[in-house]
């Protein structure tokens, strides 16, 4: 799966703490998900789109 956290979170102003307390894991969590070493469920994936203010296609999708 290949996303676009990295691009969105730093356009939306966002350090990985930040989005991580906002949306409630770790910072390791954000930056393993950044690095494709961890994939979030449905659930982390609507919790990030909506606090990055866009589609979870637009974060996400298939390679």
């Amino acid at each position: 799966m290949k996303n676009n956290l990295k691009l969105y979170r730093t356009k939306s102003g966002y350090t990985q703490e930040d989005i991580s307390k906002k949306i409630g894991v770790s910072r390791q969590t954000i930056n393993s998900i950044e690095n494709n070493r961890f994939h979030p469920s449905i659930l982390l994936c609507l919790k990030l789109s909506k606090e990055l203010e866009c589609k979870v296609d637009d974060l996400f999708s298939l390679e």
